[in-house]
């Protein structure tokens, strides 16, 4: 029986350790934070998953909170007018539309999910170690194993990547993110009969995602500011106290976007750890990291492919990076995990990441021309709507109608001859 030793207990060290303990593996899952201190704790991220990464918690049995959990059935997208937030009466609508998914998606907390899935490993005799890592730490517990991987996308064991100059165009953050979880949202004015994630975009200033969830006091929405640093929105750093959080959310959207503002009005925190607030810098890593000893340990998910959540891939992102993990794990068989297969594992998932990492380092700059356009058509044209929302689900889609104008306008075309 082959041992492995997980450091995370994220979406994808979960994950992989449930897929890997279901295969016969002898796993060790190496956790700062016991279950109930993760369920107790602050939120951690907005989670919406799309059909694919929903699937493969389904292929591992893994999907306990799916009868619960709001079916996301639409994905909408507003453009705030340029400047009209400075005029008399607030800010219109220049685009306006909701896209229908194929598959439903669904948010359910990772307090939820983190914590029932790791104590479903310690029941299916999993051992748990919670023991925050560094890397002399590593150094020790990895000459036990087999494989080590390393899923814990932020601290020190990070540093044991090196960054990717060529895949990552970014060396600064490129929004100031703030979330905040919470009851008492309206329903949406247009389509309230199916839930739906709302993408508010306000040029130069930032966007505003709203989405429905599960969370550790039932069903919620979480709303997610992302914020050009230095601008408007980027105003959250040093919050500590989570109503203020909420209050700034609130002030911020009755400024920008009052049709959620509206909806917005009787709000309330789920609960006293339901705010986040942070930024990061977009960032691609070499995916080997080399322990002092020499020892080698691969990086999974957000270590090595860290993107920013404007595309809300994150989560997505890591349960397709366990599946796949899992599956070249399992085809090594008795052969040894060497610098070769990890780098050929990395390769294997790039093939999925590349395209996430390329439309979302898009999304990030101002939109072209022939961009503002798809969005404008897809106002107009439901096929258009709807292919944009299932690239949520498939971002590979995107390289046939979004990058390129000539690829975009020829799209648009064909339903307009």
């Amino acid at each position: 029986m082959r041992k492995i030793l997980i450091v995370g207990a994220g979406q994808s060290g979960l994950q992989l350790a449930l897929g890997l303990q279901s295969q016969g593996f002898e796993v060790t899952l190496m956790s700062n934070r016991t279950a109930d201190e993760i369920r107790s704790g602050r939120v951690m991220s907005t989670q919406c998953m799309f059909h694919t990464a929903l699937q493969h918690e389904r292929d591992l049995a893994l999907n306990f909170w799916e009868s619960q959990a709001p079916r996301i059935e639409g994905l909408g997208v507003s453009v705030a007018a340029p400047g009209s937030h400075a005029a008399p009466g607030g800010t219109q609508r220049a685009i306006d539309w909701v896209g229908k998914l194929d598959g439903h998606a669904q948010s359910v907390d990772q307090r939820l999910k983190m914590a029932g899935w790791m104590e479903t490993f310690a029941q299916r005799g999993g051992q748990v170690v919670i023991h925050g890592a560094a890397v002399s730490d590593l150094d020790f517990f990895a000459q036990r194993y087999d494989l080590t991987l390393v899923s814990a996308g932020k601290g020190e064991l990070v540093s044991m990547f090196g960054r990717d100059a060529a895949r990552s165009p970014y060396d600064a953050p490129q929004r100031a993110l703030a979330v905040a979880y919470v009851h008492g949202m309206g329903p949406r004015p247009e389509h309230p009969e199916f839930d739906a994630v709302r993408c508010n975009v306000v040029p130069g200033v930032g966007e505003l995602f709203v989405m429905p969830t599960l969370t550790v006091t039932g069903r919620a929405d979480i709303l997610f500011w992302e914020g050009l640093p230095g601008g408007p929105v980027d105003v959250f750093q040093g919050v500590r106290d989570p109503q203020e959080h909420l209050a700034l959310t609130l002030d911020l959207m009755k400024t920008f976007l009052p049709w959620e503002y509206e909806r917005s009005a009787d709000v309330e925190l789920t609960d006293a750890n339901g705010t986040l607030a942070g930024r990061y810098a977009p960032t691609v890593r070499k995916p080997i990291g080399r322990l002092p000893s020499g020892g080698l340990v691969l990086g999974v998910a957000d270590v090595v492919v860290a993107n920013d959540p404007i595309t809300g891939q994150g989560a997505n992102s890591a349960a397709k990076c366990a599946a796949s993990y899992l599956t070249s794990i399992v085809e090594q068989g008795e052969r040894p995990f060497d610098a070769e297969w990890m780098q050929a594992t990395f390769d294997r998932y790039w093939q999925t990441a590349q395209h996430v990492t390329k439309w979302t380092n898009a999304m990030l700059a101002p939109p072209p021309e022939h961009v503002l356009n798809l969005f404008g058509a897809a106002g107009q044209l439901q096929p258009i709507a709807d292919r944009f929302a299932n690239g949520f689900d498939d971002p590979s889609d995107f390289e046939h109608f979004f990058f390129e104008p000539e690829k975009a306008d020829a799209y648009v075309a064909s339903f307009t001859g």
